[in-house]
């Protein structure tokens, strides 16, 4: 088993890994509160990469790492974002200028009623 220092190496090296064998990688995340310790270990059996960390700058990263690697588990692309310009909605000039109806719905208010978690009352010392 790897500790990788630097999270470049180690997002390339988990890529590569999985490229290398994708039906033998296994890829697992470990949390620890208590600690406040991320662990992610990839692995094929013969290869075992390892990244720690303490911080929470790395979420992101991480997040875009599972992304990454949950794409490439599914064999797919991600899907191209439409541009306003090529959009499949037609587009009316009398639109804009006509009021939107409203959601039939009313908001509601936020707080405990709305499905909030209210805090409990601290015991009375004897």
């Amino acid at each position: 088993m790897v500790y990788i220092a630097s999270w470049q190496e180690y997002q390339e090296a988990a890529e590569s890994l999985y490229a290398k064998s994708p039906n033998k990688t296994r890829y697992c995340v470990k949390w620890r509160s208590s600690e406040g310790k991320l662990v992610l270990k990839i692995t094929d059996d013969t290869t075992c990469i390892k990244f720690k960390t303490y911080s929470s700058i790395f979420l992101n990263r991480f997040e875009s790492l599972n992304l990454s690697l949950m794409q490439k588990m599914q064999n797919r692309r991600p899907d191209p974002t439409p541009s306003p310009a090529t959009s499949k909605l037609p587009q009316h000039d009398g639109d804009a200028s006509k009021p939107r109806a409203t959601s039939p719905i009313p908001p509601q208010p936020a707080g405990p009623a709305s499905g909030g978690v209210k805090k409990k009352k601290p015991k009375k010392k004897k």
